[in-house]
């Protein structure tokens, strides 16, 4: 039995495409008015934010960093 792909190959750019994409869907179901939209936002939501939980931010290493 074949197993699945647990190693992923995306560029920046591929994951800004993604996350378009379930942004713009995300748009769509709040605009209609089920409950089957309501899991469905709820799982984009979800994955929106496992995707940005595993972002590694840029902190320079030589300096103070002053966010904002």
């Amino acid at each position: 039995m074949a197993k699945a792909n647990t190693k992923f190959e995306l560029s920046v750019d591929d994951m800004d495409v993604i996350e378009m994409a379930l942004r713009e869907r995300k748009r769509a179901l709040t605009q209609s008015s089920c409950e089957k939209s309501d899991d469905e936002k709820r799982d984009i939501h979800d994955l929106l934010g496992r995707l940005h939980n595993q972002k590694v931010f840029y902190r320079p290493k030589g300096s103070v960093y002053v966010g904002g």
